[in-house]
């Protein structure tokens, strides 16, 4: 029996749709091998879903954000026997280290239990509360999405080395079957004309790392030059208003455009009618918009932090930038400005690269190696 426990499988976000790509491939490994499939969401709505992704359905369970409900129903799936009434072997995959302690209640109650835990960035660069150390720490194999994160597993949180493993998110497959007319499609309402920056991500104080207002500080050195140059920033969050006023501040008003409920076609538009895609983040653990824009053959500039270098080629397919320099980020789009074959054939080489390593049938395959590992150990 496989098990899989998620925080939010319908909604917006990268450890969201990082979740549901693991739901995706568990659900196809268990009907491949014949084993039943249980998955969990904590934040979804209570009665039983449905979501496809990649052809395969994926069937699950809210708790609607009720911790106690969740907890209780992971800890009976992993009593449950078989139809003959012995335990069954089972494999829990938890999509967030915040479920380390829930997993670990589900060995107590059933000692064979196999565990896979997955780490996404942030929440594992610093040190946690010491039960989710702990915790995580018990697992058999615990999941990064980058070199940098895994480190921060080991280093910061003690997990012995070799049970980490790196598996590199992949562009979902619905905006792979999209990407390749999203320069053609139609694009939202309120979508500027002129030379287009876009930027995706939500708009919350916590977040302000992801590096909007850098952007927004950023535009004056450049329209000296460009005066039709726009700041498109697509996303939701309560700071949309700090983000606007801002903008007022820096006398740009008229060329920052916040998009918010577009659907994902709507999306791939944006980056398809875009010029540079920028996201000058310090706390990207992976980087899922940095994808979506090099599948639409969009230089990109990101931050030089967190997972995002190993996303990044700096130089080859964009420019990684230090977070909060306002002047090395102008800088970085101006080059890019000037030197139109340049951005294409970044552009190209970024398109490139995502259909080489990150594509969804690569990320299946690697974690279905993983599966296989503790099923047959």
């Amino acid at each position: 029996m496989l098990i899989g426990l998620f925080t939010e499988l319908d909604g917006a976000g990268g450890v969201q749709r990082a979740g549901r790509h693991l739901a995706s491939v568990l659900s196809d490994f268990a009907a491949s091998r014949g084993i039943e499939c249980r998955i969990l969401s904590l934040n979804d709505a209570p009665e039983l879903q449905r979501l496809t992704v990649a052809g395969r359905e994926i069937v699950f369970t809210g708790s609607e954000r009720a911790k106690s409900r969740f907890v209780a129903t992971a800890i009976r799936a992993a009593r449950r026997k078989s139809a003959k009434g012995k335990d069954n072997v089972k494999l829990v995959i938890a999509g967030h280290p915040n479920f380390a302690p829930v997993v670990r209640a589900m060995k107590l109650a059933a000692p064979k239990l196999k565990t896979i835990v997955c780490t996404h960035g942030v929440e594992v660069w610093e040190p946690m509360t010491r039960m989710r150390r702990n915790a995580l720490r018990r697992a058999n194999i615990v999941l990064a999405p980058s070199k940098f994160t895994a480190d921060h597993v080991v280093g910061d949180q003690g997990v012995a080395a070799e049970k980490v493993r790196v598996l590199p998110w992949a562009l979902d497959p619905q905006f792979e079957a999209l990407a390749p007319n999203a320069a053609r499609s139609p694009v939202p309402p309120n979508f500027p004309q002129g030379r287009i920056v876009l930027t995706v991500g939500r708009w919350r104080e916590d977040e302000r790392y992801k590096g909007t207002d850098t952007l927004i500080t950023a535009l004056p050195r450049l329209l000296t030059r460009w005066p039709e140059l726009q700041l498109v920033a697509v996303g939701e969050g309560d700071d949309r208003d700090w983000l606007e006023d801002l903008a007022k501040e820096s006398g740009v008003a008229r060329h920052v455009h916040f998009l918010s409920g577009l659907s994902y076609a709507e999306l791939a538009s944006c980056y398809g009618h875009c010029e540079i895609f920028a996201m000058p983040s310090r706390g990207e653990g992976f980087g899922l918009v940095y994808l979506e824009a090099m599948a639409c053959g969009k230089p990109v500039v990101g931050g030089a932090h967190g997972g995002a270098p190993e996303v990044i080629d700096d130089g080859r397919t964009g420019y990684l930038v230090q977070h909060g320099d306002a002047v090395q980020l102008a800088t970085a789009i101006e080059t890019l400005m000037l030197n139109p074959e340049m951005e294409e054939e970044m552009g190209r080489r970024g398109k490139q690269r995502v259909e080489n390593e990150f594509r969804f049938n690569i990320f299946a395959k690697s974690f279905k190696k993983i599966l296989r590992e503790l099923c047959e150990s």
